[in-house]
């Protein structure tokens, strides 16, 4: 089974976008009421049996069974018959908020997540059951068709695929405007790529981007970096103005849409050096680096600006579709190894950019050379023969 997600643009109607708001406000309020519920249930269990909270205390019966995706599903089904509010949205939207907050709970007792929030607002609603024809065109023009709402006109940007069934929506609120994300679903298997052809070593850095094995440098951009001016102005022009006032709400929302460029920057950088990396390579090799520790620290800016877990996530993704082989190795000692005699060289200052072996007088730049124990390593992880680099002359 195949799936696949296509982002569109939606133009909707006034009405349409009254809509779209309501939904998203009765959402937020049924998942912050589960969470609440979740909340004090929990609580009512965290005093010792023969003593009470001095402050507060949850009195909760002892046999009151713990909230879960079931039962607060069957508690909605028995609110909306009290509160004409929530008949007001699909019944599967409501359901699929109930299924994020579960998923919270989950991703917090496995993955070791925080305890879920409670929200501000909701950004986004997903009808995951669709019955209907939901992509048709009429008037020379491209629809949606949503349960509840009707036909919403979208920007096609790229055709569906042939083959390919809609099986789930989501609208999404941004800056600039709602969009839908289309889950498409084919019933075919696509076999895994296996390492074969041309091999490319990667190693990631904040001095340059990226640097491949064959030598190559890619310079990082700044994006947040470089936009951080304007968005100093535009929130001290916001920090003068009476909060809730017209020219306020003007503000926040142009502060939003360069924050959205910003993001859209960064992801469209990530898609073309993907391409690029697999235009000149058939197998890719990546450091499985340590994210969450590189993200914390002096130069924790600097690295959530360049997206390393994004780029490792599309590269991967785009390998797929392009029938590339990419797999992740050991990032441990990349720097400290010499690509041509597997010598340990020892801990380098950040200042040293150039690599030199005292063994074999191996000399090249310090990335590349890691990019090459990348690659080696990858072969090796795979059952083939480590590339052996000769000499090389230095790149700076």
């Amino acid at each position: 089974m195949l799936n696949l997600t296509y982002e569109y643009k939606l133009i909707p109607t006034d009405t349409q976008r009254q809509t779209f708001d309501q939904w998203l406000n009765i959402c937020r309020k049924v998942y912050n009421f589960a969470l609440r519920e979740r909340k004090d249930w929990v609580n009512s269990r965290k005093c010792d049996i023969n003593s009470c909270s001095i402050k507060q205390e949850y009195i909760i019966p002892a046999e009151a069974p713990r909230p879960t995706f079931a039962r607060q599903c069957k508690s909605l089904a028995f609110a909306k018959k009290l509160i004409p509010e929530l008949k007001l949205p699909h019944t599967h939207v409501l359901q699929q908020a109930l299924r994020q907050l579960e998923a919270a709970f989950v991703a917090m007792w496995e993955r070791g997540h925080g305890f879920p929030r409670f929200k501000k607002r909701m950004r986004s609603f997903v009808f995951p059951q669709l019955n209907l024809e939901s992509v048709k065109q009429f008037d020379d023009a491209d629809w949606v068709n949503l349960p509840k709402i009707g036909p919403v006109k979208m920007h096609l940007s790229r055709p569906i695929p042939q083959g390919f069934d809609v099986k789930q929506i989501r609208v999404i609120k941004r800056a600039s405007g709602y969009y839908a994300m289309l889950t498409l679903q084919c019933d075919i298997k696509v076999p895994q790529a296996s390492p074969s052809g041309h091999g490319l070593g990667i190693d990631l850095g904040l001095g340059h981007f990226l640097a491949t094995s064959d030598g190559e440098l890619i310079d990082r951009p700044r994006f947040f970096v470089d936009g951080q001016r304007k968005l100093k102005s535009l929130q001290r022009q916001r920090s003068h103005k009476k909060k809730g006032s017209r020219k306020s709400r003007q503000l926040h929302h142009r502060i939003a849409k360069h924050y959205e460029y910003i993001s859209n920057s960064r992801k469209d950088f990530h898609f073309k050096t993907a391409h690029h990396l697999c235009n000149a390579a058939q197998t890719l090799f990546a450091e499985d680096l340590n994210l969450k520790a590189m993200s914390a620290g002096m130069i924790s800016k600097h690295t959530l600006d360049a997206g390393f877990g994004q780029f490792l996530n599309i590269l991967g993704h785009v390998c797929f579709k392009r029938g590339a082989y990419f797999a992740s190795v050991n990032p441990n000692g990349t720097i400290q190894t010499c690509p041509r005699c597997q010598t340990h060289t020892g801990k380098k200052e950040l200042s040293e950019r150039v690599h030199r072996c005292p063994e074999c007088g191996y000399e090249t730049n310090r990335d590349v050379a890691a990019a090459q124990v990348v690659l080696q390593r990858g072969y090796t992880a795979v059952g083939q023969i480590a590339v052996n680099f000769g000499e090389g002359k230095l790149r700076e």
